[in-house]
C-alpha cells in the first residue's frame, strides 16, 4: 500500500447552523481527512497533537478506520484545541466564536519514522512553519505534496506561507482565498498568477458550486451534488481533500487526467460530510453508498452532444 500522510488539526468542535447546534464533538481537519481518506486503499497516518482531555473514544474511531495514530502526541495536562463557529442561513458564511488554540499553540510535529518516506503528502490547515516542518522531516521527495490553507495566514504569515507554496505540488484553497493570495478576482488568473508561486496544479473550492481544477492552461471543473439537505458544512472541504488525496495516493496516477477524478471522488466524499453534524456522517458511512453516489455524480455530469460541421 502507498503511504499517506496527513497533518493538520485533532479537535473539538462546537456548531451551530440553522439546523440545531451541538456541544463539544469530534473535529479538526486531520480528523475530517483521514476519515475520507480510509475509503481507498492507502496507509494512511495522521500527525497531530491533543491534550490529556482527549477521549480514547476519539482516537480509536481513527484506529479503527485504519489510519495510523503514532504521530498523535498526547500531552499530559493538556487541553484540546476547540473551535466554535455559527453559520449563517445560506450556509456559506459563518461566525467563529470561540478559538482556543491549548496545545496547538506550541505544536511541534514530529513524522513517525515510518512514514518519512510516504509517497503523498497532505498539509492540513496549520501555521505554515508547521508545515514547513513536517516536509523539512522527509527522507525523500513525496511523490506528491498537496497543501491546504486560509485567509488567516495569508493575513498574519504571509512571507512564510509563501516558502512553504513554493515547495507544494497541489494547494486548495476556496475562491475568495485564490483572490486574495493571487490579488486577482477572475479565478482563471488567480490560478495561473499561483502557479508562479510554486504549484502546479491549482484546486478553488466553490462550495455548493463545485470545485476547479487548474493545470497550466487545462481546467477541469466538478459540480456539487445537488443535495435535499445539508445539515453542517464543518469539514467538508477537509473531507473533499482527504479523498482527492487518498484517491491519488492509492491510483499511483499522478496526472491531470487522473486528478480529474481525484476531485470528484473528493467531491463526493464532501456531499457525505454535510449532511449531519461534525463527523457523524462520515463515522457511519459505508463503500456500497460511496459508490452508488458515484454513479449519480456521473449521471450528472456525462452527456453527449452534436456538434454540426
Amino acid at each position: 500500500m502507498n503511504k499517506l500522510l496527513i497533518v493538520g488539526t485533532v479537535a473539538f468542535d462546537a456548531i451551530e447552523t440553522p439546523f440545531g447546534k451541538t456541544d463539544k464533538i469530534l473535529g479538526g481537519a486531520a480528523t475530517y481527512i483521514g476519515l475520507s481518506s480510509s475509503f481507498f486503499n492507502v496507509d494512511a497516518a495522521v500527525v497531530s497533537v491533543v491534550g490529556e482531555d482527549f477521549p480514547k473514544e476519539y482516537l480509536d474511531l481513527l484506529e479503527n478506520k485504519g489510519v495510523n495514530i503514532e504521530g498523535i502526541e498526547i500531552v499530559k495536562g493538556g487541553k484540546t484545541f476547540f473551535w466554535s463557529g455559527k453559520y449563517h442561513n445560506d450556509l456559506n458564511s459563518r461566525d467563529t466564536l470561540v478559538t482556543e488554540l491549548n496545545v496547538l499553540a506550541d505544536f511541534n510535529p514530529v513524522v513517525p519514522q515510518a512514514y518519512k518516506n510516504s509517497d503523498v503528502v497532505l498539509l492540513g490547515n496549520l501555521h505554515p512553519i508547521v508545515q514547513s516542518g513536517v516536509l523539512n522531516q522527509m527522507t525523500e521527495r513525496p511523490k506528491l505534496v498537496v497543501l491546504d490553507t486560509m485567509n488567516f495566514w495569508m493575513d498574519c504569515a504571509l512571507p512564510e506561507l509563501l516558502d512553504v507554496i513554493k515547495r507544494v505540488d497541489v494547494i486548495t484553497i476556496n475562491d475568495e482565498e485564490a483572490r486574495q493570495l493571487s490579488g486577482e478576482y477572475s479565478l482563471v488568473k488567480a490560478a495561473a498568477k499561483i502557479h508562479t508561486m510554486g504549484p502546479k496544479y491549482v484546486v478553488i473550492k466553490k462550495g455548493e458550486h463545485g470545485a476547479l481544477l487548474f493545470h497550466n492552461k487545462d481546467v477541469f471543473f466538478a459540480p456539487a451534488l445537488p443535495l435535499e439537505e445539508v445539515f453542517d458544512p464543518t469539514g467538508a472541504g477537509d473531507t473533499f481533500a482527504g479523498g482527492f488525496a487518498g484517491y491519488i495516493a492509492q491510483s499511483e496516477n499522478i496526472s491531470f487526467d487522473n486528478m480529474k477524478n481525484g476531485i470528484i471522488h473528493g467531491s463526493n466524499l464532501a456531499s457525505f460530510c454535510v449532511e449531519k453534524f461534525g463527523t457523524e456522517r462520515m463515522v457511519d458511512l459505508d463503500k456500497k453508498e460511496v459508490n452508488t453516489r458515484l454513479k449519480q455524480f456521473k449521471a450528472l455530469t456525462q452527456f453527449e452532444v452534436e456538434l454540426e460541421e
